[in-house]
């Protein structure tokens, strides 16, 4: 499945968890909701991934952990805070270089509306 089409069933999940929850629920509840409707449309998903880090010799095996990925192809960074920071977009860069992946998707659902609380971002070459 292409990326624009894994975002597109995202976005459309993400959307659904929001308008039933609404704002102001932990961060772990909306990665939980979000991955069940993800698995409901039929996307692989693998939550709280796993992701070693190595530094030249030094490796750390449990350096960072994922919330979400979908399809092995586009990392998901749920947030639950009162405004997206540079900061946020840095984490999902990281996790792209980290992994391969050319997408990610951050989502902020500490909004009232979800359009506002999307950023997506992609690796440069």
């Amino acid at each position: 499945m292409e990326i624009d089409k894994i975002t597109e069933k995202i976005l459309f999940c993400a959307f659904r968890v929001h308008s039933e929850l609404g704002p102001g629920l932990l961060e772990s509840t909306y990665e939980k909701c979000l991955a069940y409707e993800l698995i409901e449309q039929g996307l692989t998903v693998e939550q709280q991934k796993i992701l070693p880090l190595t530094y030249k010799k030094l490796e750390l095996q449990h350096g960072y952990r994922l919330d979400l990925q979908v399809e092995g192809k586009v990392i998901v960074e749920v947030k639950a805070v009162e405004k997206l920071t540079e900061v946020h977009v840095a984490q999902v860069l990281t996790y792209l270089k980290l992994t391969g992946c050319k997408v990610g998707l951050l989502l902020n659902f500490q909004v009232d509306s979800l359009k506002t609380g999307i950023r997506r971002v992609s690796k440069s070459k």
